[in-house]
């Protein structure tokens, strides 16, 4: 009985390690890149020996595989619990100024995540460590994200509409996000929350205009 007990709480502690571990492996990842982040620093802030990194990860690629997933886990989990009750009505605008709000508040409490995902794809260090098939795999999730809350927001132009408005607009949403997130770290003042409501403008426009292309009034 004793026995088991000793062997839950280890457990325990090692689950708490292995949290501790990728928590301050993504601040000092996203702060200083992949490449210059080194276990040697990692243990220190930590306060773990490396020899426990190597417990839970094996490799430093095997960490920063880690590090991904689990905080692409727990963004698009977020952005799933943030979509889980939409407006029922309302114009494309309104709708989807709804999404675009909850999307820019999902990015800003996730932005460790955000910063370490551009460097990976901005640099050779996804390739080196192995983590582009899931870089890729990251992208390919948001993009499906961002389809769905365009082609939602747009559903009162009719299924088919909606979906070849999406089509041509998730590509160009993720390019706002991802230059308005840039945009903020250069210069803090320029909030992503604020560059919203002209992205959410700029979609409606150019989802009016392929709307009526479609319907033949071009």
């Amino acid at each position: 009985m004793r026995s088991e007990k000793i062997v839950r709480t280890n457990n325990r502690r090692g689950q708490r390690s292995r949290e501790e571990i990728l928590d301050v492996a993504s601040r000092l990842m996203a702060q200083q890149g992949y490449a210059a982040t080194s276990l040697s620093t990692l243990s220190s802030e930590t306060g773990l020996p490396k020899s426990a990194i190597y417990h839970h990860f094996e490799s430093k690629a095997g960490l920063l595989s880690a590090v991904m997933l689990h905080n692409a886990e727990r963004f698009f989990a977020a952005l799933a619990e943030a979509y889980a009750h939409p407006p029922g009505s309302g114009t494309a605008h309104e709708r989807l100024s709804w999404h675009l709000k909850r999307t820019g508040e999902v990015f800003m409490a996730h932005p460790d995540f955000l910063r370490l995902h551009l460097i990976l794809i901005m640099s050779a260090e996804a390739k080196e460590a192995e983590v582009d098939a899931l870089i890729a795999q990251v992208r390919l999730e948001g993009r499906a994200h961002m389809h769905s809350m365009i082609s939602s927001s747009f559903a009162a132009y009719g299924e088919e509409v909606a979906q070849v408005i999406a089509d041509k607009l998730t590509y160009f949403a993720i390019a706002g996000f991802d230059g308005a997130f840039v945009a903020m770290q250069a210069d803090p003042q320029r909030h992503l929350a604020a560059q919203m409501p002209q992205l959410a403008q700029a979609m409606v426009v150019l989802g009016e205009i392929y709307a009526a292309e479609l319907r033949g009034e071009a």
